[in-house]
């Protein structure tokens, strides 16, 4: 137990003695610690009168009332003043934030534009394509060699870009010219030598003409076996002549139909 009070009573004594400068030391860019004081508050314990009434007996046997005074230990909340030195930045430089010691924040009095960053006092670090002190300036690439288009530069805001001369066209790189080919010739198909597609489909339409050319003839067939050549030789049934006249012009409109289509397509048929 003595050697805990002597620890202790060292430490106490360590703390008492030792300034809360040392706490607060100062950091990078500071010119100057000012000294300040923040207000603390704490509970402080004091003694507090009580009066508490109580009954006796007075002259003459008579109840009376009086009071007796009592002392208890009370605390109210009380404030005092605490040491608190602030370090202050050099001119051109600020905290980052209200707890940092040192002072690494820099200060431009014109701000970066164009996406810049102020890295020191008055001085901003700019992106590619810009210059000035801030980044306000646009860096002409195409004044120089450096920007590699192979025939024409444009320069742009913070940038350029190249492009090419009439007959030529940009490469994968966006950087070099080709020169445009020639372009291919249409199809042209001669009388001559028509494609293949062409070819059958000629001969499909060939084949259908032959087909409907014999139906023709498998229809009319028994009109001639029916009807001699000369027409009064025909039978004197008037019923029978007629549906044998209609079924025919039916055969033949038909016929007349199927062929005017292949003419079309024959027409439409540039071979």
């Amino acid at each position: 137990m003595c050697r805990i009070g002597c620890l202790l009573s060292g430490l106490l004594f360590i703390l008492s003695t030792t300034s809360t400068d040392g706490f607060a030391r100062a950091g990078r860019r500071v010119c100057a610690t000012v000294p300040q004081s923040r207000t603390a508050a704490y509970a402080e314990s004091h003694v507090q009168p009580v009066y508490q009434p109580y009954l006796t007996t007075c002259q003459g046997h008579r109840v009376c009332s009086t009071y007796r005074t009592i002392y208890r230990v009370a605390y109210r909340q009380a404030y005092r003043q605490l040491p608190q030195p602030a370090a202050s930045c050099c001119p051109g430089w600020s905290r980052t934030n209200s707890h940092a010691l040192g002072c690494n924040r820099a200060l431009c009095w014109v701000p970066c534009q164009n996406g810049g960053s102020c890295t020191f006092p008055g001085r901003c670090a700019c992106p590619p394509g810009w210059t000035g002190r801030a980044c306000q300036t646009d860096v002409d690439e195409c004044a120089g060699q450096s920007h590699g288009c192979s025939q024409l530069c444009i320069n742009t805001a913070g940038s350029y870009r190249c492009t090419c001369q009439d007959g030529f066209r940009l490469a994968a790189d966006d950087k070099v010219c080709q020169p445009l080919g020639p372009a291919p010739p249409p199809e042209t198909f001669s009388q001559a030598d028509p494609p293949s597609e062409m070819k059958e489909e000629m001969k499909d339409l060939k084949s259908r003409v032959e087909a409907l050319e014999q139906k023709l003839q498998l229809v009319l067939a028994p009109f001639h076996n029916l009807m001699p050549s000369a027409p009064e030789d025909v039978g004197a049934d008037p019923i029978s002549r007629l549906s044998h006249s209609l079924q025919q012009l039916d055969r033949i409109d038909s016929l007349s139909e199927q062929i005017s289509f292949l003419e079309e397509r024959l027409e439409t048929c540039k071979c």
